[in-house]
């Protein structure tokens, strides 16, 4: 394998070639500085594509009174105090900066006849906020970032799986991988890494994301590279997941077509939100409507095959046609169902890592020289609820900082030492995989660490379930050492299956782990054995590796911020 081995050199390597990927290698280009941004999966089908919703900044242009300290205060007070306000701070404060950059890469928003951005409602907003472009925005940021990206010759290999970040002496110098068409071999020699490779919702049954993507890649390749994970059992699990078909289990309905004016009833047609938030009803938070679905479902009140009905067709056609195009398109495609006429059968779906690499705030450094971590890959932003729009703006936002920082510390740099024994650590991984030929299918295995996943640390969790998913997960770690891997003729998916499950096991332990830790209810984690906010755990969780859970404190959140916001409440918040 070793004569196959390319050598690539590049001032900054950024791995993940979605909306964070992207915006950081755009700025390292607009500064003259050398990168290559690599990926797994075509740039243009990036997960960012999928996004749907909007994207938030307090613009103030449908709603005056709105400012950044206000969506800071949303912001924090959705987080249910999980949130770091400094990160929060960056991120709002800088949010009208990251749509002005999107607005002069050429992005198309939706506008007001007089030229006004339009901002809708999402979910817990105080304010209108979130701009879009249809019901496809992630996609048009995705096309926006990527033409931006030509513009500026930016070196993109998106068949490229990265498997080890490399490091000597806790500086990173690179990074080694394969490629995904042919299997070569590639060492890329870099001054500084930015790791924007997703997060790990994959790694549930039924979840927004594709086959093989969000498999906890991120994870793996920083903790391999000494970095910790903060909060991986805060995962958002979206209200609106389709049910059917099978292939396509998991797919979301944005959003915003509860934004618009969509309802929910169950299989006895009522309108259940008022039970569990009267006031803001299907506009009620994440969380809240995700646990109302499930708790419907597992109480008899859900449809035939196990959801509940979301209907649109009550709006007036046009509004459909105009605002959810994207939704209509997929529900005909996939179901030959008509929105204009009938509901949709959904159920929650897990959605989004709210917790991920620790950083930094002011820059997303990792604690390892070097190395940083972006958007779904990253923690920090979103504590235990993230509102809805706001992890594009991350990604802008963020991705400029950081895109920034690694510059500044590439420049800084007198010289790169490198480690031959981390340089074959990592070709020696990828060449036992190679000639692996063990009994156990990667296929199977993956698809029983969702179902454990699924069955004791989804939507609901206790610890008794939890501690048995622990011990269902040990007998999947156990059987990764019999594996088989075939690549063939069309390439090396096998390989890279491998890996993904790698991931996944890594990111399932410290899931589950951290989730046995946080002994509350709390945003989208709950406990029914502990079905009450414990103020003392208002701390993060960080893992270092199997059995090492740390309480983080988090800073207090400054005055002009406090003073925007309400009081944190579970009402309406139901545990089974």
């Amino acid at each position: 394998m070793y004569a196959s081995e390319n050598r690539i050199a590049t001032s900054v390597l950024v791995i993940g070639t979605g909306g964070a990927g992207l915006r950081a290698a755009v700025e390292l280009a607009e500064r003259g500085v050398d990168v290559l941004a690599v990926g797994k999966r075509p740039k243009a089908d990036a997960h960012t594509s999928l996004a749907a919703g909007g994207i938030n900044a307090a613009l103030a242009t449908m709603d005056p009174e709105d400012t950044w300290q206000q969506h800071a205060a949303d912001t924090l007070k959705e987080s249910y105090l999980l949130a770091n306000p400094e990160t929060v701070r960056i991120v709002t404060e800088g949010a009208a900066r990251g749509i002005e950059d999107l607005v002069r890469y050429g992005m198309p928003f939706a506008r007001e006849q007089d030229g006004r951005i339009s901002q809708r409602f999402f979910g817990a907003h105080t304010f209108r906020r979130t701009s879009y472009a249809g019901d496809y925005t992630g996609l048009e940021i995705q096309r926006t970032l990527i033409n931006r990206a030509a513009q500026l010759d930016v070196r993109v290999l998106d068949t490229m799986y990265i498997t080890r970040i490399l490091v000597r002496d806790n500086a990173v110098f690179g990074a080694y991988g394969f490629d995904l068409t042919d299997g070569s071999h590639y060492v890329i020699h870099a001054d500084a890494v930015i790791l924007a490779a997703g997060g790990h919702t994959r790694i549930w049954r039924r979840t927004s994301s594709r086959r093989d993507e969000n498999t906890g890649d991120s994870f793996r390749l920083a903790v391999l590279a000494g970095c910790r994970i903060r909060d991986p059992e805060l995962v958002q699990f979206h209200p609106s997941g389709l049910i059917a078909p099978e292939n396509a289990a998991g797919t979301l309905v944005s959003e915003a077509a509860r934004g618009e004016g969509g309802v929910l009833r169950n299989r006895l047609g009522e309108r259940f939100m008022s039970r569990y938030d009267p006031e803001r009803m299907e506009l009620s938070t994440r969380d809240r409507v995700a646990l109302a679905a499930y708790t419907e479902i597992k109480e008899g009140r859900g449809t035939p095959d196990g959801g509940v009905w979301l209907d649109v067709s009550h709006l007036p056609r046009e509004a459909i046609m105009t605002r959810l195009p994207r939704v209509y398109q997929t529900l005909l495609e996939l179901q030959m169902l008509d929105i204009t006429k009938k509901p949709i059968e959904v159920a929650p779906t897990a959605h989004y890592s709210m917790g991920g690499v620790w950083v930094r705030p002011e820059d997303h450094g990792t604690g390892v020289d070097g190395l940083y971590a972006i958007g779904e890959a990253a923690s920090g932003l979103h504590g235990a609820n993230r509102l809805g729009g706001n992890s594009l703006i991350e990604l802008l936002v963020f991705g400029r900082i950081v895109g920034q920082a690694a510059a500044e510390y590439s420049a800084g740099l007198d010289a790169q030492r490198r480690s031959a024994e981390a340089l074959a650590a990592a070709r020696e991984e990828v060449d036992e995989l190679l000639s692996a030929d063990g009994p156990e299918n990667v296929r199977s295995l993956q698809r029983a660490l969702r179902d454990i996943m699924t069955e004791h640390a989804g939507v609901v969790r206790d610890e008794g379930g939890l501690r048995k998913g622990l011990a269902e997960l040990a007998a999947v770690e156990a059987r990764i050492s019999k594996i088989g891997v075939h690549p063939d003729i069309a390439g090396f998916q096998d390989l890279a299956h491998a890996f993904d499950l790698k991931s996944a096991v890594l990111a399932a332990r410290a899931t589950i782990e951290t989730a046995i830790e946080r002994r509350e209810t709390r945003g989208c984690h709950n406990r029914s054995d502990y079905p009450e906010l414990d103020p003392a755990l208002q701390v993060n969780l960080v893992w270092s590796g199997p059995g090492s859970v740390e309480r983080e404190s988090i800073p207090p959140i400054p005055g002009e911020i406090a003073a925007l916001m309400g009081e944190v409440s579970t009402v309406g918040k139901l545990v089974e």
